[in-house]
C-alpha cells in the first residue's frame, strides 16, 4: 500500500511559507527521532536553500528512540555545514531551554531590537512542533493534540524583543516516494487516519520491529518471536490481551491499535525506524525499483506502438 496525505490546507500553507522564508533568519525543523530521514520534509529542504537559511534540526522525541541511531543521525546530518542537529525531547525544560541559543548561533547577526532574530518552525504532523513553541513559550499559545494535523494556520509570536517564532501548519509533501516512508509516517502518527488502513500498516511495523528489535518485542509480549512474521505477530498481541470477535477468531483490528500505540507510547522501548546506513540501502533499493519499473513501462509502450505500426501496415 502506498499512503499519500496532502489535505488542502497543506498547500496553502507551503505557499505562505514560502512567502515568509525571505523574512526568516534561522530554520527550525523539528523531525521525529524515531525516523529522522523520512520525517524530513523535502519542501522545507527546497525552501530554505532557495533563501539560503540556516537550519536548526531538532530530532524531537529522543526518549522514544534509539539513542545510537539518535547519535548516528546528529553527525550524518552535521555533514551540512549549514545544519545544526540537536537531540531533545519537549518533556525536558533543559533541553528547550537551549533551543533559543543554538538558533541564535546560526545567526549571529540577529540580536538586538532593531534587529531581532526571525525563526520559523517547520515539520511534518504530530512532530512536536507546537509542543515546542508552547514550551518555549512558556504559556498555551498553540493547539496541541496527539493526532496529525492541529495547527492549521500560520502564527506569528514574540519571545521577547529580541526573538521572534514563526509556527507553521503541520506540513507533508504531495508523494511520498517511498512507500517504506508512508508507512513509517502513518506507524508514528504523522498521517491521517482516512488516509490509511491501521491493519496494513501494524503488519509493516510488526515486520520491521520483527528485523530490528526482536529482544523488546519477546520481552513485551511474552513469547519467542524467531519464527513470527508480522500477521502472527499481532495475533499474539492479541492473544495476550484477550482481543477475541464474536465468532470467537483473534480481533486483529483491535490488536492492530494495540501495536502501533504501543510502539507510538514508548511502552515496547527505545525504538528507531531507520538509521543513516539503513536509509541509504532503502534509497539504492528504491532506485534500483524505480529503474525497473521505467524499463517496464518502456518495454510495454515500445511493445504498443509496434502493435500499432503493425495494424497500420495492414490497412
Amino acid at each position: 500500500m502506498s499512503i499519500q496525505w496532502f489535505p488542502g490546507h497543506m498547500n496553502a500553507a507551503k505557499k505562505k511559507a514560502a512567502e515568509q522564508m525571505a523574512d526568516v533568519d534561522v530554520v527550525i525543523e523539528v523531525v521525529d527521532a524515531r525516523l529522522p530521514a523520512a520525517s524530513c520534509n523535502p519542501l522545507v529542504e527546497e525552501l530554505r536553500k532557495f533563501r539560503q537559511r540556516p537550519c536548526l534540526k531538532i530530532l524531537n522525541k529522543i526518549d522514544l528512540a534509539d539513542p545510537d541511531a539518535t547519535a548516528a543521525w546528529i553527525r550524518h546530518f552535521e555533514q551540512d555545514k549549514t545544519v545544526t542537529a540537536y537531540a531533545m525531547t519537549t518533556k525536558k525544560p533543559s533541553d528547550v531551554a537551549k533551543v533559543i541559543s543554538k538558533a541564535r548561533k546560526l545567526a549571529p547577526h540577529r540580536n538586538e531590537p532593531t534587529k531581532p532574530l526571525r525563526m520559523m518552525i517547520m515539520g511534518i504532523p504530530n512532530v512536536g512542533k507546537s509542543t515546542l513553541m508552547n514550551a518555549l513559550l512558556k504559556r498555551r499559545v498553540a493547539k496541541v493534540g496527539d493526532e496529525p494535523a492541529v495547527t492549521k494556520q500560520q502564527q506569528k509570536i514574540y519571545l521577547d524583543l529580541e526573538t521572534v517564532l514563526i509556527d507553521t501548519p503541520g506540513l507533508l509533501w504531495p508523494k511520498i516516494e517511498m512507500p517504506s516512508d508512508g508507512m513509517a509516517l502513518a506507524a508514528s502518527h504523522a498521517i491521517g487516519a482516512n488516509a490509511l488502513i491501521e491493519e496494513e500498516v501494524a503488519v509493516w511495523l510488526a515486520e520491521e520491529l520483527l528485523k530490528r528489535y526482536p529482544d523488546l518485542l519477546k520481552a513485551r509480549y511474552k513469547a519467542d518471536v524467531s519464527a513470527m512474521d508480522g500477521v502472527a505477530l499481532i495475533e499474539r498481541v492479541a492473544q495476550l490481551r484477550s482481543y477475541r470477535l464474536k465468532g470467537g477468531d483473534w480481533d486483529f483490528e483491535k490488536a492492530s491499535h494495540m501495536l502501533l500505540q504501543d510502539y507510538r507510547s514508548g511502552a515496547l522501548g527505545r525504538i528507531s525506524l531507520e538509521t543513516p546506513a539503513t536509509r541509504a540501502e532503502a534509497l539504492v533499493a528504491h532506485a534500483e525499483a524505480e529503474r525497473i519499473k521505467a524499463e517496464e513501462a518502456e518495454r510495454k509502450a515500445a511493445e504498443k506502438e509496434a502493435e500499432r505500426m503493425k495494424g497500420k501496415r495492414g490497412t
